[in-house]
């Protein structure tokens, strides 16, 4: 007479690893958004920097002439002010978007925002410049960066 096997008990430690697996795919989830928005975070505050950046390039005597009668800043001299503004503007924007020393890149936007919203023109748009370069700063550039890809190889 053929016997059956007898069916094959469930083995808890694979249904654990299971359940522990798809828990862990529901906790990535922030993480695949999180790639996208730094990557919008990223562009964005790129534009709104770079596009000061080519209004000031465009007429270079105007902007040290604001410098020196408008915007006062203070301790700089109107010159360097206004070519160093005009540089970071130009520069730091390239980098956040290929997402390249992200931090170092948002660092003086940050300061210059602050420069800015204390010094000549209060609103409310430098508070959000703010929060989104303090975020990067701290953050970094996410996922879909460069910075991401070098970390990646260094720790391969």
């Amino acid at each position: 007479m053929l016997t059956r096997p007898a069916p094959a008990r469930p083995n808890p430690s694979s249904a654990f690893r299971y359940d522990a697996y798809r828990l862990k795919r529901l906790y990535t989830l922030p993480e695949v958004l999180s790639a996208p928005w730094w990557l919008m975070a990223r562009a964005w505050i790129g534009w709104v920097f770079f596009v000061s950046g080519l209004t000031k390039i465009a007429d270079f005597d105007t902007t040290v002439s604001l410098f020196a009668d408008e915007y006062q800043v203070p301790v700089l001299p109107p010159e360097f002010a206004a070519f160093s503004a005009t540089a970071l503007e130009l520069i730091c924007p390239v980098l956040l978007w290929l997402g390249l020393g992200t931090r170092l890149a948002a660092l003086p936007l940050l300061i210059m925002t602050a420069v800015i919203q204390f010094t000549y023109l209060q609103h409310d748009q430098h508070l959000f410049w703010a929060i989104i370069l303090t975020g990067l700063i701290i953050h970094g550039g996410g996922k879909w960066s460069v910075d991401h890809l070098i970390v990646r190889r260094l720790k391969a």
